[in-house]
C-alpha cells in the first residue's frame, strides 16, 4: 500500500471533481484568503514606517521581523506539524494572525504607533503565516484523492501565485484610505479563512504510530531523510543555487528601469507580467506533473531560465522585461507544482512537514544571502556585468542537472514507494 493510499481512504472509489470537494475547496479557499492577507500586511509595514512614522530605519527593522520566522522557525514548525494535530494548528495559526493585526488596527485607529507593537506583529503573523503553508502542505494529501494530487496543488500553486499578485495592489491601494485599513483586511482574512477551517469533516493527519521523540530528534529525522534521498539532496541544491540567483535578478531588474528613467509604476506593471506566467506555469504544472519526470522539469526549467536570464543585460525597455520575468515565472510554477507532486508522493506521511520545512528554509536563507550578494555584485560591476554573470550561473547549474548521476537515475520515476523507502531508512 502506498502513502496515498494510507492517507486518503477514499482511494478506492470514485474520486469527486475537486470543484465538489468540499473539504478540499474549504482548504484551497481559507489558505488563499491567509495568503492574501499576508501578502497585503507586507506591503503596508513599509509604507507605514516611512509615510506616517517618518523612520526608514523602523521600516527595515519591521522588514526583518517579518522575514525573521524563515530563518528562525521554519525546521521547529516543521517538526511541530507533523507532531501536533494539523487542523488545530490551521486554527491556532489564524487566530494568532487575527489577533497580531487586529492589534495593530487598533493601535493606529487610536492615533498610535509604536514600533515594538508593529514588529512583534509582523513576527507573530509571519510565523503564523509560514506554519499555516507547511501544515497546508502536509494536509493536502488526506482531502484529495491520489489521482486528483497533481491538479490539486496545481491550484494551489495557481493560488498562490494570483495572491501574491493581488496581495500588492490591495496592500498599497488600501493604504491610501486608511493606514489601518491593510492591517484590518489581513485580520478579516484570517477570520474567514478560520471559519472554512472549523468546517472541515475529514481528517487532516494520520495517526503517529511512534511515541513521539524530542524536538530536536524530530528535526534531525527530516534532515537525514532528505540527506538519504540522492535525487532531493541534489535537485534541493541546485534549485537552493537558483533562489540566490533569482534575488541577484530581482535587484537587477529594479536598478535596470531606474537607469532608464523608469518609474515604480513601470516595476509594478513588470510585476504583473511575472504574476500573470506565474499562474499559467501552475496550471500548465498538474498536466506536466503526470507527463514529464521531475528530472527533466527540473532541467528544463534551469535551461531556460538562464537562457532568459542573458537578454537583461542587453534590453531596458520595461515590456521585454516584463515578458522575460514571466517567461521565467511559468517555468517557475510549472517546476514547483511538479517537484511539489513528487515530494508529496515519495515523502512518508510522518514526515511530510518536516521535509517541506527543510527546503523552505534551503530556498529562504539562499533568498537572504542573494540579497546580500546582489547588492555587492551590482555596486562593483553594474547591471550589465551582473546579469551575464547570473545567466552564466544558471546556465552551469543547468549542466549539473544533466549530467548528475543521482538526477540522471531517478529520470522518469516518480519515487519508490513508501514502504520500500521506509525499510531503507531503517536499515
Amino acid at each position: 500500500m502506498s502513502l496515498l493510499d494510507e492517507a486518503a481512504p477514499e482511494a478506492r472509489a470514485a474520486p469527486e471533481p475537486l470543484r465538489r470537494n468540499r473539504d478540499f475547496l474549504l482548504l484551497w479557499s481559507g489558505a488563499g484568503l491567509s495568503a492574501l492577507g499576508l501578502r497585503a500586511s507586507v506591503v503596508a509595514y513599509p509604507l507605514l514606517m516611512i509615510f506616517f512614522g517618518n523612520s526608514p530605519t523602523g521600516a527595515g527593522v519591521v522588514g526583518f521581523a517579518a522575514l525573521l520566522p524563515q530563518l528562525v522557525v521554519q525546521l521547529p514548525a516543521g517538526a511541530l506539524i507533523d507532531r501536533w494535530d494539523r487542523r488545530r494548528l490551521l486554527v491556532l495559526c489564524d487566530l494568532a494572525g487575527l489577533l497580531a493585526m487586529a492589534g495593530v488596527t487598533a493601535m493606529l485607529l487610536a492615533g498610535r504607533l509604536w514600533l515594538p507593537v508593529v514588529a512583534a506583529a509582523a513576527f507573530v503573523d509571519g510565523t503564523a503565516g509560514l506554519c499555516y503553508r507547511l501544515a497546508e502542505r502536509a494536509a493536502i494529501s488526506h482531502v484529495v484523492h491520489p489521482s486528483q494530487l497533481n491538479s490539486a496543488l496545481g491550484q494551489n500553486e495557481a493560488r498562490g501565485q494570483a495572491a501574491g499578485l493581488l496581495g500588492q495592489p490591495a496592500g498599497s491601494g488600501l493604504f491610501q484610505f486608511g493606514r489601518w485599513l491593510p492591517f484590518a483586511f489581513t485580520a478579516v482574512t484570517h477570520l474567514v479563512a478560520l471559519c472554512t477551517l472549523l468546517l472541515i469533516r475529514r481528517d487532516l493527519q494520520g495517526e503517529r504510530t511512534a511515541p513521539a521523540a524530542s524536538l530536536r530528534a524530530e528535526v534531525g529525522e527530516g534532515l537525514r531523510w532528505v540527506w538519504g534521498q540522492r535525487f532531493m539532496r541534489v535537485a534541493v541544491g541546485l534549485l537552493a543555487g537558483s533562489n540566490l540567483l533569482f534575488q541577484i535578478l530581482t535587484l537587477t531588474f529594479a536598478l535596470v528601469v531606474k537607469e532608464n528613467h523608469g518609474s515604480p509604476f513601470q516595476i509594478g506593471l513588470i510585476g504583473l507580467v511575472a504574476g500573470a506566467g506565474g499562474i499559467a506555469g501552475a496550471l500548465a504544472g498538474s498536466r506536466a506533473a503526470g507527463r514529464a519526470s521531475p528530472r527533466a522539469v527540473l532541467a528544463g526549467a534551469l535551461a531556460l531560465w538562464a537562457v532568459l536570464m542573458a537578454p537583461v543585460a542587453f534590453v531596458s525597455h520595461p515590456y521585454v522585461l516584463g515578458a522575460l520575468l514571466g517567461g521565467m515565472s511559468f517555468a517557475g510554477a510549472l517546476m514547483n507544482v511538479v517537484a511539489g507532486v513528487h515530494q508529496v508522493r515519495i515523502t512518508p506521511a510522518a514526515l511530510q512537514g518536516r521535509v517541506t520545512s527543510v527546503f523552505a528554509l534551503l530556498g529562504s536563507g539562499m533568498a537572504s544571502a542573494g540579497a546580500l550578494a546582489g547588492g555587492v555584485l551590482l555596486a562593483s560591476f553594474g547591471t550589465h556585468r551582473t546579469a551575464l554573470a547570473i545567466a552564466a550561473a544558471m546556465g552551469l547549474l543547468a549542466l549539473v542537472s544533466l549530467v548528475s548521476p543521482a538526477l540522471r537515475e531517478t529520470a522518469g520515476d516518480a519515487g519508490p514507494s513508501v514502504p520500500d523507502m521506509a525499510r531503507s531508512e531503517e536499515i
